[in-house]
């Protein structure tokens, strides 16, 4: 995974409650074993009208969020299934960090695996973002996951946020379960020649 430290992007304003993983990614599209290629379908029910044409009044297939990186979103972003393919989805889209007021717990756990960080912010302060970034191609936030701050350029919103210190060490190290391994890889080496050594027994 890449390393998150800071990060500064503009927003798409995704206001909806409840979104699940089947809306994020339905489930015809969960044949795929590569991780990458699923930004296309990101909300596909959403983006397409049934003969495939865009969907104009959907709020990603607006211009003026066509390079946004942060999404910001209602309460229980992420709920329904376990589905792994959600947040692949969302970072093949583009999207580097969703901002909430809360977050289905599997699918959170799924973002920090995949290279995505979830805020969760109160919801009135979530709300005062989405206003400023509807209809405004310019408007941009910061997050700094050092000091667990996110603020906008007028810095009229400047706010912290809580986060696991095992999340926070992970994401600021672009560590994955594979990459922690990797990190004892010197231990799990010495460990295997041990073991070699006496026969398969330690």
């Amino acid at each position: 995974m890449e390393q998150f430290k800071v990060f500064t992007g503009g927003l798409a304003p995704f206001n909806r409650v409840n979104v699940d993983t089947d809306q994020i990614i339905p489930k015809q599209f969960l044949k795929r074993v590569e991780r990458t290629g699923f930004g296309e379908f990101l909300f596909y029910d959403w983006r397409y009208n049934e003969d495939g044409s865009d969907n104009k009044d959907f709020i990603l297939n607006k211009d003026i969020y066509k390079n946004a990186s942060i999404l910001v979103s209602g309460r229980n972003f992420g709920s329904g299934s376990s589905r792994e393919h959600a947040p692949w989805a969302l970072q093949d889209f583009g999207f580097k960090c969703i901002i909430a007021p809360s977050f289905a717990d599997i699918f959170y756990s799924n973002c920090f695996q995949n290279g995505i960080l979830p805020i969760v912010l109160p919801e009135k302060i979530v709300a005062e973002i989405m206003v400023r970034s509807e209809g405004n191609p310019n408007y941009q936030m910061t997050i700094d996951l050092e000091d667990q701050k996110v603020w906008d350029l007028e810095e009229d919103i400047v706010t912290n946020f809580d986060i696991e210190p095992f999340r926070k060490y992970c994401m600021l190290n672009g560590l994955d379960d594979i990459g922690l391994t990797l990190e004892f890889e010197n231990n799990i080496s010495e460990f295997e020649s041990r073991r070699s050594k006496h026969g398969g027994v330690i």
